[in-house]
């Protein structure tokens, strides 16, 4: 082979080479800016669907209603406040940002969650501060209060929100924006027929005491049959993980010291309004 030939095959081995490695890189600055628009675009869906699931289970949006996503932004800043509630307290935590607290994080973290003890709902730690919101209406009084609720069906664990009232003891709303149960029998859990079934029932009797629960067969209206909702026909057990996890939840390893103090601020006199 000749000179010249051997600098042409030499020049094309390392045309190949530097032109291979230009698109590698190419592509690769391509893939990590897709990755990262796309993170940020699902952070913000994942923020939105939180956002309209506090809004739908307090009856802000009404049935049938449909907001685009800068709505549903607007209707939750006004109407929407987020906090912070130390759950072995009750008592409102004004040092952390609730905007930002990641509830699931904090829950599985040693150092900002505790163990609690066995219980039916699956519930092994609950985090040292919980995320509520409260809603309010047009002219800054308590609308509703909007608490977040887990726990285990047949499947998998079931997340969602409960929303009272604020004697914190008549429901406003259920409502469950993720879970793995069977579609068509635990599923139903997110039929808007068997949420409309929970407005106007009560968690707590007389006497204090968690009575809620979702029975098996159907229940009567909320007038004459006020601590009870219809079960889900063919979902015995996720049913039954419903009102586990609400009895925990409403029970006093998680929001039971604060609905007791939110009680007790219910039962004063109002102050007068200047």
């Amino acid at each position: 082979m000749s000179v010249g030939g051997s600098r042409e095959v030499q020049y094309s081995t390392r045309y190949i080479i530097a032109f291979s490695a230009a698109v590698c890189i190419v592509c690769a600055l391509f893939v990590a800016g897709s990755a990262v628009l796309l993170r940020d675009r699902q952070e913000r869906n994942v923020v939105l669907d939180r956002q309209k699931n506090v809004l739908d289970v307090a009856g802000v949006i009404k049935p049938g209603e449909f907001l685009t996503p800068a709505e549903i932004e607007s209707r939750f800043a006004a109407s929407v406040r987020p906090k912070l509630i130390n759950l072995a307290t009750g008592d409102i935590n004004t040092t952390l940002d609730a905007t930002t607290f990641n509830q699931r994080e904090a829950a599985r973290d040693p150092a900002t969650s505790r163990a609690v003890p066995p219980n039916p709902s699956k519930v092994f730690r609950v985090p040292d501060q919980a995320l509520i919101y409260e809603v309010v209406n047009d002219g800054g009084d308590l609308n509703a209060v909007i608490l977040p609720i887990q726990g285990y069906g047949l499947w998998s664990t079931l997340y969602g929100y409960l929303a009272l009232d604020p004697d914190m003891n008549t429901i406003r709303g259920i409502t469950f924006y993720e879970q793995g149960e069977t579609a068509g029998l635990g599923g139903e859990v997110e039929n808007p027929r068997w949420k409309a079934k929970w407005p106007g029932r009560k968690v707590f009797d007389s006497q204090g005491r968690i009575k809620i629960a979702v029975k098996k067969g159907p229940a009567g209206t909320p007038e004459k049959d006020p601590y009870q909702v219809d079960g889900i026909s063919g979902a015995t057990i996720t049913s039954r993980g419903v009102t586990n996890m609400l009895h925990f939840w409403m029970g006093k390893e998680a929001f039971g010291p604060f609905i007791e103090k939110e009680k007790e601020k219910e039962a004063m006199p109002p102050v007068a309004k200047s």
